[in-house]
């Protein structure tokens, strides 16, 4: 059955961790786990403090290339009845303010990230250079397997 609209807003605005899904130079698809945070109809992600790999992340090199991006929400339970997921489809862009507390978008973005994340209190929100990918829904897709699920939502 479709995830209830109300359901999937709730669940863009608290669930901890999604999956990234996008697109290499080559067509190979490329996903990882991320954070993110709404603010309005835009999904935030951070390129943050927490240790990474050296040089540009393959999420960000993918999305200049190639926009188009989906992000998964998940829950997988033993009961089956249990589970859902939320899919987002989504035209992206890395931003790089060069002022990143002069501007009031990215003030509203890591704001949210702090607010959704306490561990944002001791791990930077973003890493030099500033990097964050905004998020672009273009389409929302939820379904579940049944009422149970969406009880525990």
């Amino acid at each position: 059955m479709r995830l209830p609209a109300e359901t999937m807003d709730r669940l863009l605005d608290t669930w901890p961790v999604g999956i990234l899904a996008s697109v290499g130079s080559q067509g190979q698809p490329h996903q990882v786990p991320v954070v993110f945070a709404r603010v309005g109809s835009r999904l935030w992600s951070p390129v943050d403090g927490k240790p990474k790999a050296a040089g540009e992340l393959g999420r960000v090199r993918n999305l200049r290339s190639n926009p188009r991006a989906s992000l998964l929400l998940d829950h997988y339970d033993e009961d089956w009845t249990r589970l859902w997921w939320l899919r987002v489809d989504l035209n992206a862009r890395v931003f790089e303010p060069p002022d990143p507390d002069a501007d009031p978008e990215v003030m509203a973005a890591v704001a949210a990230l702090r607010g959704k994340y306490p561990q944002y209190h001791d791990i930077p929100v973003l890493r030099a250079p500033a990097t964050l990918l905004a998020l672009d829904p273009v389409a929302v897709t939820g379904w579940c397997a049944s009422r149970d699920a969406i009880s525990m939502l």
